[in-house]
């Protein structure tokens, strides 16, 4: 009997990591759904939705995990780092707490994730009014890190679509140039135990 054949060409698997309130469900409902709610969405443990897109002519169906924040689910979401091809670490230029953390999050990339793998730094919640991270200060943190910086706000949609794309591509163009580089044979296909609880909260 012949296997029924995919429907897209790649599938790629991205994580996005960052502390809580950042906006990281936030950007994803975004991107996934053109929604956007200014509650506070807290993600318990990890979550997950799918969206296809075309990229150089090609049907790639991208499966993105958004994990929780916080110190008590971190066991659980670092199981996740392995099956990622692709990360997007994500502060909030409201909270340079979260911007100061992305070294750890850096840390935890590098202990926990594939060698090699593609990796976003998102500054979120540009239309905030008060702002106390400053857009020169991100750039020189991906410089430091050498990955790309994107300046991102789930509310009006800025750079939403641009970042998740982007590091699409950046997956699919490391896979067509060494087809032998590919993720652990940890899967990423389980059904993520989680649930969202909602609280208010500010600009997303």
């Amino acid at each position: 009997m012949s296997q029924k054949k995919a429907d897209f060409d790649f599938l790629v698997k991205l994580l996005i990591i960052g502390d809580s309130g950042v906006g990281k469900t936030c950007l994803l409902m975004r991107y996934c759904e053109n929604l956007f709610t200014n509650n506070h969405l807290t993600t318990i443990g990890i979550d997950f939705k799918l969206k296809t897109i075309e990229v150089g002519g090609k049907k790639v169906k991208i499966q993105i995990w958004d994990t929780a924040g916080q110190e008590r689910f971190r066991t659980i979401t670092q199981t996740y780092y392995k099956g990622a091809q692709g990360i997007i670490l994500v502060y909030g230029v409201d909270d340079r707490v979260s911007f100061q953390s992305i070294e750890n999050w850096m840390k935890q990339i590098n202990t926990h994730a594939q060698e090699g793998v593609s990796k976003l730094l998102v500054a979120n919640k540009s239309d905030c009014a008060d702002r106390v991270v400053q857009t020169q200060e991100g750039q020189r943190l991906a410089d430091q890190y050498g990955i790309p910086f994107f300046e991102t706000s789930a509310k009006n949609g800025t750079n939403i679509y641009e970042i998740f794309n982007s590091i699409a591509k950046m997956v699919i163009d490391k896979q067509n140039k060494d087809p032998l580089d590919r993720p652990s044979n940890v899967q990423l296909s389980q059904q993520p135990q989680s649930e969202a609880s909602k609280k208010q909260g500010g600009c997303c």
